[in-house]
């Protein structure tokens, strides 16, 4: 089983003023926090890294005995925020997620999981279709024939979902860093490959992007 990290110690700015007084994974989504929307894509042992209104999110993850909560006293990023997690989650391959999204479609380990094959693989990204993604701009991927991703004008999006092998982040010397380098120099070795979701994703990553990706999920059901 691989395990999971979910990122959510961000300070939410752009969310504001939802996370004046919580984090951004404790806002609601059709009625849900999207701590939960996320929790709802994988299964087996997931870690939750916290740091802004932390205890929101831990009182709300307390009688989950397949989540442990890590607390950053300072905020770490994406890469940075996966090493110090590491002594939680192994030495072998890490599915990560942002705590801001929300999907329609099967669960988005089910669809990485199938995929994965650490032989010619170093990191694997959930892609989505343009015209199956809510509320996003960003980079634009193209994926080859034999699955390995390329940055492109026009074409796939990231979902900020993954496996990673986390040996690369060991080697960096900073203690705060973006796990996106790591992807980034995959990529250039030819051992980032992606996989597309099947269903229907959402960027919640502020205000006005609540309502869009609450229509999504009011389609789907």
């Amino acid at each position: 089983m691989i395990p999971t990290m979910i990122f959510a110690a961000g300070l939410g700015t752009r969310m504001r003023p939802l996370t004046d007084d919580q984090p951004k994974a404790m806002v609601r989504v059709a009625g849900r926090p999207m701590i939960d929307h996320a929790l709802a894509q994988v299964d087996g042992p997931v870690v939750v890294n916290t740091h802004h209104f932390a205890h929101a999110l831990q009182d709300h993850l307390a009688n989950r005995p397949d989540v442990t909560v890590i607390h950053e006293e300072i905020l770490l990023e994406t890469g940075g925020g996966l090493r110090n997690a590491l002594p939680l989650l192994g030495d072998g391959p890490v599915m990560t997620l942002n705590s801001d999204s929300v999907w329609t479609g099967p669960r988005a380990c089910d669809t990485l999981r199938a995929a994965w094959d650490p032989e010619r693989m170093d990191g694997l990204l959930l892609m989505v279709r343009e015209d199956q993604a809510v509320g996003r701009g960003g980079a634009r991927f193209a994926l080859g024939a034999s699955g390995q991703l390329s940055l492109h004008d026009h074409g796939l999006i990231a979902t900020g979902v993954g496996i990673v092998k986390p040996d690369g982040l060991r080697q960096d010397p900073r203690e705060v860093f973006s796990l996106r380098d790591l992807w980034f120099a995959m990529m250039d070795r030819g051992r980032l490959c992606g996989v597309v979701h099947p269903g229907r994703w959402a960027d919640v990553g502020s205000p006005g992007a609540i309502p869009l990706a609450e229509a999504m999920l009011a389609e789907a059901a």
